[in-house]
């Protein structure tokens, strides 16, 4: 039985841990070549072991991917590694909490950098790379912080809403040859739902009331966005661009 992903070559960024750790195994087990990026080294060796001991394919390149810099580095290591590039994910993200009165312009441009910036660093020098092997895709991870508020996340949701209309310019520039989607997941059960939980008096209980607040009355699996990740990265959703999928439980219908 053929992979859905067999040797594409695949960048994933934020990819030591949650969501991007899930869609990096996900993935490699479907037959891509995957670029594992992100600042620690350790959990990023972790990721890439345990890829490799499944039979997967993957490297790992630490970065800071907030920077111009960061991002050059992880394209050029990714031409290194395996000579081109197929589909990129980008799904690093930093929340920045504190109102529009408390955050420091630091932290506020830090968030800027690391979930929007980034994403216009990369693809710059991704794109072309995409064209000239004459298709390619590009799934950002966004967030249903795009369409909710959040208390003291206003940088958070400024990015993260910013990534709903940029979706769709970079599907009509680029098509037909480069496919462009964005994923908003709602309350995944991953370190980043704990940190966001910290703007609330009662962490845990924000946690919870944030499962039971559902449809599905859980919180979200890194898996179930991963394999959303695979759906829009295959041809399975060959005809499907410039989009959002929702997986958040229902969340945004309560």
């Amino acid at each position: 039985m053929s992979k859905k992903l067999e040797d594409k070559i695949v960048i994933v960024t934020g990819a030591t841990s949650g969501m991007g750790a899930a869609i990096a195994k996900l993935f490699a087990s479907e037959g891509a070549k995957v670029v594992v990026n992100g600042r620690n080294k350790e959990r990023g060796e972790l990721i890439v072991k345990s890829i490799i001991e499944i039979g997967g394919i993957a490297s790992f390149v630490q970065s800071d991917i907030s920077t111009e810099e960061g991002n050059s580095t992880l394209f050029n290591e990714t031409i290194k590694l395996y000579g081109g590039l197929d589909i990129v994910v980008a799904n690093a993200g930093f929340l920045g909490l504190g109102s529009i009165t408390e955050v420091s312009v630091e932290t506020w441009n830090k968030v800027i950098n690391t979930n929007l910036n980034s994403i216009f660093y990369l693809l710059r020098l991704a794109i072309p790379e995409m064209l000239k092997r004459g298709l390619g895709n590009v799934i950002i991870n966004g967030s249903i912080a795009a369409f909710k508020s959040f208390p003291n996340h206003p940088a958070y949701c400024a990015t993260k809403g910013a990534l709903v209309p940029l979706i769709k310019q970079i599907a009509l520039d680029y098509a037909p040859k480069i496919r462009a989607n964005l994923i908003c997941p709602g309350p995944i059960d991953t370190p980043l739902i704990w940190d966001s939980a910290q703007a609330f008096p009662n962490p845990e209980k924000a946690v919870s009331d944030a499962a039971n607040a559902t449809l599905l009355n859980r919180l979200g699996r890194p898996e179930d966005v991963a394999k959303a990740a695979l759906f829009l990265a295959s041809e399975d959703s060959s005809f499907i661009t410039g989009t959002t999928l929702i997986v958040d439980g229902g969340r945004l219908i309560t």
